[in-house]
């Protein structure tokens, strides 16, 4: 079963038993990045400069992306100037996220729960209903983090946007992120990935570090 960037990233943020997202807020970052990343490794779009360009609006082949993408041409062609990353990722990261967890559960990864906290206010968990796929992208991970292995050009791509979003503790939980970060960081800045994705990650990891200083300090009293 093959899964996005974006949903990869998703099932790393969620919790297996109780279905809430921990560090909801960097996983719906590093998803909005995912499928856009996603898009570039596709031929469809380009990220260079700061900016987003649809190159190619044809589908992909995928539900999920194909929205993705037919979304962001809309929204691209709409401009009379060309459009900034970090404007997209604002604009998409919270339907992006929601868009994500719906197709985990469509593929059966993950299942819906309703509730009201404290008996009022409308809550919605994902706990794990299929660990298979996670089980293998944590393997994948720690082959390439922790025992040295050589990352393809997809595992570099989540490898970047997890170290860019700090999703250091959900990737490996229980281990210190001293142990991890130094690894996920040069992996980031290496040479796996071919030139217009490295380019493209570079301009999405600005983006990130940009939304998130700016998130902190709207929260700062």
């Amino acid at each position: 079963m093959a899964v996005s960037l974006g949903e990869e990233i998703m099932l790393l943020s969620l919790d297996d038993a109780t279905g809430a997202a921990k560090g909801e807020t960097a996983a719906r970052w590093g998803v909005a990045a995912g499928m856009l990343l996603e898009l570039v490794m596709a031929g469809r779009v380009t990220v260079k400069g700061g900016r987003v360009e649809v190159f190619d609006p044809s589908p992909i082949g995928d539900t999920l992306l194909d929205g993705r993408l037919d979304r962001l041409a809309r929204w691209v062609h709409g401009a009379s100037s060309s459009r900034k990353v970090i404007d997209w990722l604002t604009r998409d990261h919270a339907k992006g996220s929601q868009d994500v967890v719906d197709s985990l559960c469509a593929r059966g990864l993950v299942t819906e729960e309703r509730h009201r906290a404290l008996g009022v206010f409308p809550v919605r968990r994902y706990p794990e209903a299929d660990g298979s796929v996670e089980r293998e992208l944590r393997a994948r991970l720690a082959a390439v983090v922790l025992h040295g292995a050589e990352p393809d050009a997809r595992t570099t791509a989540l490898i970047a946007l997890l170290h860019a979003t700090g999703m250091h503790p959900q990737t490996f939980p229980g281990l210190p992120k001293k142990q991890v970060a130094p690894r996920m960081a040069e992996i980031a800045d290496g040479h796996w990935a071919g030139v217009s994705v490295r380019e493209a990650i570079r301009n999405l990891q600005a983006a990130i570090s940009t939304v998130t200083v700016v998130t902190v300090l709207s929260v700062v009293p």
